[in-house]
């Protein structure tokens, strides 16, 4: 098995790409069903159960990515990274919103605009600026806890789950202002800048960075069968238990919730760990996945404006429950193809250095 080292930055780990990519494709998927094929969050069987954890794994990876044992974390790598991070996550975001609203919302689109700045979704494209959000707190952490030389483990580990504890509050409308189910025009501030929404998966991205820092030994757990059974059998209760049975309800719900979230994040991080030779460059499906978690980017800028608007499928869809295979698999075909496009516009304005760097933050090597 492949161990993940500080000497990783420089090759990349090619079973978390394939991972990348197969969550970039749940994402597309999901906003097919969500927005081309017009389906019910509730009654689409296959959006009931991926929305659990597609968001929650992307945040998850980056922040395992985003863990570097081997740097200093003095004022230069700081100031740095943060830097970089700004110009990749503002810029393409800025761009890509504007020429959506500008295409799509023409008559409206000082209105649209506006509404779509006040919500905690921006349209779409929250996910850019509440990754970024992510990174700042997670290198001024890093910074401090290196300049006072904290325990780095346990100190993530307490951030981890003060993290979480800000999550919960989000889904106990009866406590909080804030949470989420409360009937508030889209107005405050933690709207406004989508800072909800970072309360909601900041707890998720530090996991990931806490599983990289204990890897070598949860590597050696997860060798174990007995393990991943363990984990499986905890996803697939939890998750019928949020989306079917409904045992739990009220604040006792956000339990299974964030145990459904869990176990599924960690069943498709660890398969993709666990097959890795089938995700390797070596096999037809590991290029093509590596391909796209490589363009996870570009993909998730370019693909709001190639979803195909099809009411009729959601409205089948909506009828027949019992379709999970045939609702999983027209939405995955058609996020493939949806996928295909994108890559090709990518390529196309790719050949243009400029646009390479400032619409999607890469520069050519020299």
């Amino acid at each position: 098995m492949e161990l993940i080292e500080p000497s990783a930055k420089k090759k990349r780990i090619e079973w978390l790409d394939a991972l990348r990519g197969f969550t970039i494709l749940l994402v597309v998927s999901n906003h097919i069903d969500g927005t081309g094929f017009v389906e019910h969050n509730a009654m689409s069987s296959p959006m009931s159960v991926f929305l659990l954890f597609r968001m929650p794994l992307f945040f998850f990876i980056s922040g395992f990515l985003a863990y570097k044992s081997g740097l200093a974390w003095d004022g230069r790598d700081f100031s740095t990274m943060l830097l970089r991070k700004v110009r990749i996550q503002i810029v393409p975001t800025l761009v890509f919103l504007l020429a959506f609203v500008l295409i799509f919302h023409p008559d409206t689109f000082g209105h649209t605009l506006e509404s779509y700045l006040h919500s905690p979704m921006k349209g779409g494209y929250w996910f850019t600026l509440v990754l970024l959000y992510m990174f700042i707190l997670y290198y001024v952490f890093e910074y401090i806890v290196h300049r006072l030389s904290l325990n780095s483990l346990l100190s993530t580990a307490v951030l981890w789950m003060l993290a979480m504890a800000v999550c919960e509050t989000c889904f106990l409308p009866s406590h909080f202002s804030w949470a989420m189910g409360r009937s508030v025009v889209y107005t405050g501030w933690l709207n406004t800048t989508s800072i909800i929404e970072l309360m909601k998966y900041f707890h998720f991205f530090i996991f990931g960075s806490l599983v990289h820092q204990y890897w070598v030994e949860i590597e050696q757990t997860a060798k174990r069968s007995g393990y991943l059974v363990f984990v499986l059998i905890v996803a697939f209760a939890s998750t019928v238990e949020f989306t079917q049975l409904h045992l739990l309800t009220g604040p006792w719900a956000v339990i299974t919730r964030t145990l459904a979230q869990y176990s599924l994040l960690l069943v498709a991080f660890f398969s993709f760990w666990f097959y890795q030779q089938t995700f390797s460059t070596s096999t037809v499906i590991g290029r093509g996945l590596q391909y796209i978690g490589k363009r996870t980017l570009d993909i998730y800028l370019l693909h709001y404006f190639l979803i195909p608007n099809l009411p009729e499928v959601g409205e089948f869809f909506d009828a027949h429950k019992q379709t999970f295979v045939l609702n999983f698999t027209l939405s995955m075909l058609t996020s493939l193809l949806v996928v295909a496009f994108c890559l090709l516009v990518s390529n196309i304005l790719r050949v243009s250095p400029f646009l390479k760097k400032y619409l999607f933050g890469r520069e050519e090597r020299k």
